[in-house]
């Protein structure tokens, strides 16, 4: 007779209606997302806001005062040691132990998980970490970025379907911290990446969506660029052209699907141009420069900074709160 095997879910995390009371204090409200298997999901939110007790919820670090989350299929409460057998997670303060070497803690580490093929595995992380000069020095001989790479190393060594990650580029060195983004970044598609940060330039270069949460709920969901144009409620486009003239923007305002244009520096003729959501009107606007003479210098979509965005929401957030 044929064994059944079970389907590898297309949702490795799905959180549904989750909260967190501590006494009086409403930490989370009724929060619910999924992440499908291979993205990279940047939880963004200001200090208090509910990332932290979100992320020892779904490491199994404390349970809900109700609602669900599953981790692999498997729900993080009742079937809890299978779900933490397929996290991996980096807190913001790694606990590692000085006085042991970074293969002997990496084999502890090993050695807890249970992981087959230890030396193997250990090799892997290192390799992926690039510790491998570091293998036999002792950890509390590393400097703050060394350290940080042993604490995703641990989080890496049973190859595991989820990564929870707490600031994980915090205390590196410019070089350091790009290489952890291109690790995080060649992750995705073969882990589940969960990375939280204040380091909103880390989410927009890294992250395939974006999760904002602030006051305990989710106040946006998106990739960055969809978030940015939902926030402004329209699409931008920069254009320059070598030969400014005053009727440029009313010729502009014609083009289908454009609201508005407004003149930034008529001295270098820069206009910002605004669309409606969902359109490309760079064709049309380019054949319009060309056709009329105006010297197409430059054209280009232009974004709001994952800042601007972030701000925007938690702000307005707030301040609908304190009303």
């Amino acid at each position: 007779m044929a064994v059944e095997q079970a389907q590898e879910p297309e949702k490795t995390i799905e959180v549904q209606n989750l909260s967190k009371i501590y006494g009086n204090f409403e930490a989370l409200r009724d929060v619910s997302f999924e992440v499908k298997k291979g993205e990279i999901l940047g939880f963004l939110g200001p200090n208090g806001a509910g990332k932290t007790t979100t992320m020892r919820i779904l490491t199994g670090f404390m349970p809900p005062s109700s609602g669900t989350a599953r981790v692999a299929g498997y729900d993080i409460f009742s079937e809890s040691l299978k779900a933490r057998k397929r996290i991996g997670y980096l807190p913001e303060s790694v606990p590692l132990y000085t006085e042991m070497t970074v293969y002997d803690y990496l084999d502890f580490a090993a050695r807890l998980r249970d992981v087959p093929h230890r030396d193997t595995a250990i090799e892997r992380a290192m390799e992926m970490t690039n510790l491998g000069e570091r293998a036999d020095t002792l950890i509390g001989k590393l400097s703050k970025g060394f350290r940080q790479r042993v604490g995703i190393a641990q989080a890496l060594v049973h190859e595991p379907e989820v990564l929870i990650m707490d600031e994980p580029t915090i205390g590196l060195d410019p070089k350091q911290i790009i290489e952890v983004r291109n690790l995080i970044k060649s992750l995705g598609g073969e882990h589940t990446v969960i990375l939280s940060t204040h380091i909103l330039p880390e989410v927009s270069q890294t992250c395939t969506r974006v999760l904002i949460i602030n006051d305990g709920k989710i106040v946006a969901e998106d990739t960055p660029a969809r978030l940015t144009a939902r926030v402004r409620g329209a699409e931008h486009i920069f254009l320059q052209v070598a030969k400014p003239a005053p009727e440029i923007p009313s010729a502009l305002e014609k083009v289908q699907g454009v609201l508005g244009v407004q003149a930034k520096d008529s001295a270098t003729g820069t206009y910002e141009i605004e669309t409606t959501l969902g359109t490309d009107r760079r064709a049309d606007i380019a054949t319009m420069a060309v056709q009329k003479g105006w010297g197409l210098l430059e054209l280009r979509p232009v974004g709001m900074s994952l800042e601007e965005v972030f701000l925007k929401l938690t702000t307005e957030e707030s301040e609908q709160v304190g009303q």
